[in-house]
């Protein structure tokens, strides 16, 4: 239960449910309780009558109509109590649920960059449904059959002690060893749940990147490959929920075996005091058979409930283990900020820890408000590094990064990536209409708005030709789009954002030339007052820059105009010629 005291806050949250809820089952219990009694009273009447020589029998009669009358109306409002508690709990429960998941969401969010590169998509979606879901099941039925439990226990064996102390014992002798076999058996699901939980997460991991990749999949006929190892995964995953299920199977028939012979220890037992005159009527015996079978469910919840909790224990220590997680990049800044979009860089290193590799080494350059900045070199020579550091993203492991004259770690965080349009390299579209993943950029643009980005993304008239233009639903990831084409909507949403800084990173590379001497021309219009960066392997998308450094291993080894560094020998030079060369071939 030490992993479970994290939610003992929902509780205090949701207190009226709560509290409602287990005032609604101790009069729910109480109601219940009258049946056995009435029954026994009738019993008892009976037996009177039939060693009573003279009885009236119409007085007999109008007690056992009136027990009958008593015995329906207490079941009636037993029930209707009983239904009141579960609306009660168990809607607290979805209440819960619903905080944790948004709870849960919430961390993702924050959470940063290098904590997803260390964790599986699958893994962390089974967190936030699987994982929660059986925390919800702790928090409702788990509970509330606790508190029935409890409650029905108290009652029950107060009557029962109440009519025979000496019975009352004899009944719940079998007890402590249902306790004993509850605890052996918890632990034991605690430990299967745990290892099930972890092997369902490895499986959804599986069948999500399945999914995000069947076409390399198919490209490479790599299907039976991959359906060996989904169904190495699935038999993996059958045979420890099988090794679960068989755990927990063993508690219904000990329950069921404990309480008949609770029941044969109230008969013969029982019986025996009835003959010897320690108890004064047969009633009693029925009492007891009535009280003891009250018993059986909440006795055999025990074992379900006991399953639920371990279950809810493992499911939560995994929730734990992430949402105490603090991320690496803080916004520490509450004070509200606009910017300029004035950016410089300071003998900036930044070290990889989990691959040791030198992305940056102490690099400097200064890019100001309304200036375009292209950057170029080699794959791996740093220059996404460089746009993940201006996002903040990432943090410098040594050296300043500020803008406007603020170090990026004193300025608000949230104001300072709403200042930033990006368009990152590897372009992400969602599972959505076209005109939703352009208006993601700002949600209260107008239709006017996302044609007018789109033109100045040159892909407006792509659009138009689709069957449902702008209201064309995209597949997962944009899958429905060409290559270019995800690129130039990855645009257009970055330009209806309208932002101060605006990030390209290699963003034109699945277009052609003419195309991307279109969208610069669009570009050099839009961000006439912007900050831009350019990142880009093509010395096009470069050369109407105001500045231009080229990279190498993490090192600035060039940085001027167009005109200067193709004038003076180095690797721009070198690019700009093949490039030109190539072209001519075409």
């Amino acid at each position: 239960m030490k992993e479970l005291s994290y939610i003992n806050h929902y509780f205090v949250k949701y207190k009226t449910h709560f509290i409602g809820g287990i005032i609604i089952t101790i009069i729910a219990q109480i109601f219940s309780l009258y049946t056995p009694e009435l029954i026994g009273d009738s019993i008892a009447t009976i037996e009177s009558h039939l060693k009573t020589e003279g009885s009236n029998i119409e007085s007999v009669k109008k007690i056992l109509l009136n027990n009958i009358i008593w015995i329906i109306a207490t079941t009636l409002i037993a029930g209707i109590l009983t239904f009141l508690m579960r609306q009660t709990l168990i809607v607290m429960s979805r209440h819960v649920e619903f905080d944790l998941k948004n709870e849960v969401f919430k961390q993702y969010e924050r959470l940063s960059q290098n904590f997803y590169k260390k964790n599986r998509t699958g893994d962390l979606m089974n967190r936030i449904s699987e994982d929660v879901g059986r925390v919800r099941m702790y928090v409702g039925p788990a509970v509330m059959y606790t508190i029935n439990t409890f409650i029905r226990f108290s009652v029950v064996i107060f009557y029962m002690y109440r009519v025979s102390p000496k019975l009352t014992f004899i009944t719940l002798l079998p007890l402590p060893i249902l306790s004993y076999f509850i605890f052996k058996l918890s632990s034991e699901i605690n430990k299967k749940s745990t290892e099930f939980q972890k092997n369902l997460s490895v499986l959804s991991s599986f069948t999500q990147e399945f999914f995000s990749g069947v076409r390399v999949i198919k490209s490479y006929s790599i299907e039976n490959y991959k359906q060996n190892d989904f169904s190495n995964l699935a038999q993996e995953s059958n045979e420890k929920s099988l090794t679960l299920a068989k755990t927990q199977a063993y508690f219904g028939p000990l329950m069921l075996l404990l309480i008949g012979i609770s029941n044969l220890l109230i008969i013969s037992i029982g019986g025996f005091m009835y003959i010897n005159g320690s108890i004064n009527n047969i009633g009693v015996i029925a009492k007891f058979i009535l009280y003891i079978n009250m018993l059986v469910w909440p006795v055999a919840s025990l074992g379900w409930v006991s399953s639920l909790v371990q279950e809810a224990e493992a499911s939560q220590k995994r929730i734990n283990e992430f949402l105490k997680i603090e991320p690496d990049i803080k916004n520490e800044i509450s004070e509200k900020m606009t910017f300029e979009g004035n950016i410089a860089f300071e003998n900036v290193t930044l070290l990889y820890e989990d691959t040791n590799i030198k992305a940056l080494d102490n690099i400097s350059f200064e890019v100001k408000k309304g200036e375009t900045l292209a950057i170029i070199g080699r794959t791996g020579s740093g220059k996404s590094t460089i746009l993940s550091l201006i996002s903040r993203l990432i943090d410098p492991s040594s050296g300043n990064i500020t803008i406007d004259n603020i170090n990026l770690k004193k300025v608000n965080l949230d104001n300072l990536r709403s200042s930033i349009g990006v368009v990152p390299q590897d372009a992400f579209l969602f599972s959505d209409t076209i005109k939703n993943n352009i208006k993601f950029g700002n949600e209260n643009a107008t239709d006017e708005d996302v044609i007018q980005a789109a033109k100045y993304a040159d892909v407006h008239d792509n659009i138009i030709n689709f069957k449902d233009q702008y209201d064309t639903i995209l597949g997962e990831r944009g899958i429905t789009l060409s290559g270019g084409q995800k690129q130039r909507v990855s645009i257009a949403r970055a330009l209806i954002k309208n932002p101060e800084i605006l990030l390209l990173d290699d963003c034109l590379s699945a277009v052609d030339t003419e195309t991307e001497e279109t969208i610069l021309n669009n570009l050099d219009i839009v961000c006439k007052n912007k900050t831009t960066i350019i990142v880009s392997h093509r010395v096009s998308s470069a050369k109407n820059a105001d500045k231009i450094i080229v990279l190498d291993n993490g090192k600035i080894t060039q940085q001027g105009t167009h005109y200067q560094l193709v004038n003076k020998e180095g690797y721009y030079k070198e690019l700009f010629l093949k490039q030109i060369a190539e072209k001519e071939l075409q």
